[in-house]
């Protein structure tokens, strides 16, 4: 009569998953046509014990740059004379109103999900406090903060680079995620790989950064 119980996904995500859906995804990105105002993902080898490795490592999209007025916020085109001095300055651009974020996706062994860190600076080189971050949102996007745990915003020290970033809380994103793909029929390989795209149509839009939709096509 009863035989094995059928499993039932939970929404998480394993590492070697994290890690297929990453490289997908960069190479997708790369496949469609996005907006020049954004940079490529890449994929940042990183060991805490000893040389970077392949397989550990986080997603990064780097140098995005927008013009914040109110609570809108407005992607714009590369500032040609904006530059990495270092790891913590920006040479200081024509325009006050220009804000400079890195976005960084991590894997949370803790809770099996994507986690999302971000920073953001003045051209000047100075630091966001969260308050200008929360400034700097859509209207939406303080909506949901507001509405949802998962959604809310800490500093933490990220896990590979050792200094203090943003994050957004994952509770609850096996939840949501489990919801958001379910319904796909896709196989367990197809579920890995789809992961972080539709994790990011979600996350993204609490912090402003809008996903291309053609991230979500077979190539």
């Amino acid at each position: 009569m009863g035989g094995s119980p059928v499993s039932v996904w939970d929404g998480t995500l394993s590492l070697d998953g994290f890690n297929a859906s990453a490289a997908a995804l960069v190479k997708r990105w790369k496949e469609i046509e996005v907006d020049d105002s954004l940079p490529d993902w890449a994929w940042k080898p990183c060991s805490k014990t000893g040389a970077p490795s392949e397989e550990e490592g986080y997603l990064a999209l780097e140098g995005v740059h927008r013009s914040c007025g109110g609570n809108q916020i407005e992607e714009v085109e590369k500032l040609d004379v904006a530059e990495t001095v270092g790891d913590d300055a920006w040479v200081e651009s024509s325009s006050g109103n220009i804000h400079v974020y890195d976005f960084h996706v991590v894997y949370s062994f803790s809770y099996k999900v994507p986690l999302l860190y971000f920073r953001g600076y003045h051209t000047s080189g100075q630091l966001l406090t969260l308050d200008e971050v929360k400034e700097g949102l859509p209207s939406d996007s303080l909506k949901v903060l507001s509405k949802s745990k998962w959604t809310f915003i800490t500093q933490e020290e990220h896990p590979h680079l050792s200094k203090p970033w943003f994050t957004l809380h994952p509770c609850a994103t096996s939840d949501w995620m489990k919801l958001l793909l379910e319904e796909t029929k896709a196989t367990d390989k197809e579920q890995s790989l789809q992961y972080l795209p539709a994790w990011l149509s979600v996350v993204g839009q609490a912090v402003g950064l809008m996903i291309p939709l053609g991230l979500h096509c077979n190539s």
